[in-house]
């Protein structure tokens, strides 16, 4: 299990790489005709949301990320006020992209707010899709599990559906890690667990769709960061793809928008799922911060 835990901290880290260099581009035409299949990392164009970015590195998701697992190698576990202090340092100097939760949130904290009340209302996917780590710290303890990805996730997008979101994606991945198949995971985290919430009916909308063209999918839910669009493009990638975390990263990417958060959770499952040898190598080498990733993942287990 812990080896399949790599995979899947490694295949949410990629999935973000492998979005940079289109991220937010919402015209899949353009995307196709320019750039055809996007199956290698791409450094962004200096029009882009991330010019300052090289091939292999992250979107400012995957950087946060990251801070989250050094903050989890450096204390053996979630510190919110660790991670707190590591998210600001980053933001400090920061030559990435700052979205609106981010500026939000560092407001908030000049304003004397604590880790628990300074998170923006922002009702994007992304605050929940950093989870990837906090699963493979707690792979053996589900409570605190939970807890450490809704604190986490509060943070920075204190907006109940995204909190929930964390919480719904981080039981699956903690059952696919234990051998249950992405789908059957998905409909018993949402049945039992979120049977009420708007959640259960994106989970749907996503499995229903699992026929359609991806492109098209995602295009009908939406390209945005919003949860509401997301959610259930997510769902659909991971039950179309079951079995195939190339294939569901690349289309992640070819549906446009948000791919870097879309893509985040899908890698995060599936690489739960299929492991370390469903990536290609290309990708996993291709990483910037691989030998780091790896180094806390020995750390932290």
């Amino acid at each position: 299990m812990k080896e399949t835990g790599k995979g899947m901290v490694l295949a949410s880290f990629v999935a973000d790489s492998l979005a940079l260099g289109v991220h937010w581009i919402y015209d899949t035409a353009w995307i196709e005709k320019e750039l055809g299949r996007v199956d290698a990392f791409l450094k962004p164009g200096s029009d882009s949301y991330h010019p300052t970015k090289e091939r292999g590195e992250f979107t400012h998701y995957g950087d946060q990320t990251f801070v989250l697992l050094e903050s989890l190698a450096a204390k053996r576990g979630f510190d919110l006020d660790d991670f707190a202090t590591r998210w600001r340092r980053l933001f400090e100097r920061y030559d990435g992209y700052y979205d609106q939760a981010t500026k939000a949130t560092l407001q908030n904290f000049s304003l004397d707010k604590t880790p628990v009340d300074a998170g923006s209302p922002s009702n994007d996917l992304s605050g929940a899709s950093r989870v990837a780590p906090l699963v493979f710290c707690y792979q053996d303890d589900l409570d605190t599990l939970v807890e450490a990805a809704r604190d986490q996730t509060r943070m920075t997008h204190n907006n109940p559906d995204v909190i929930d979101g964390a919480e719904f994606f981080a039981r699956v991945s903690w059952l696919v890690l234990r051998g249950t198949p992405p789908i059957p995971a998905i409909e018993e985290v949402s049945n039992k667990r979120f049977d009420k919430s708007s959640l259960w009916h994106w989970v749907r909308d996503g499995i229903e769709s699992k026929d359609v063209e991806s492109v098209s999918a995602i295009a009908r839910f939406g390209q945005s960061c919003h949860v509401d669009d997301a959610f259930a493009g997510v769902v659909h990638l991971i039950a179309k793809y079951e079995n195939n975390l190339e294939e569901a990263l690349v289309q992640a990417v070819m549906a446009g928008g948000d791919s870097a958060g879309r893509g985040m959770v899908v890698g995060m499952v599936l690489g739960a799922h299929l492991g370390e040898q469903a990536l290609p190598e290309q990708w996993i080498s291709g990483l910037q911060r691989r030998g780091e990733i790896l180094d806390f993942l020995d750390k932290i287990a």
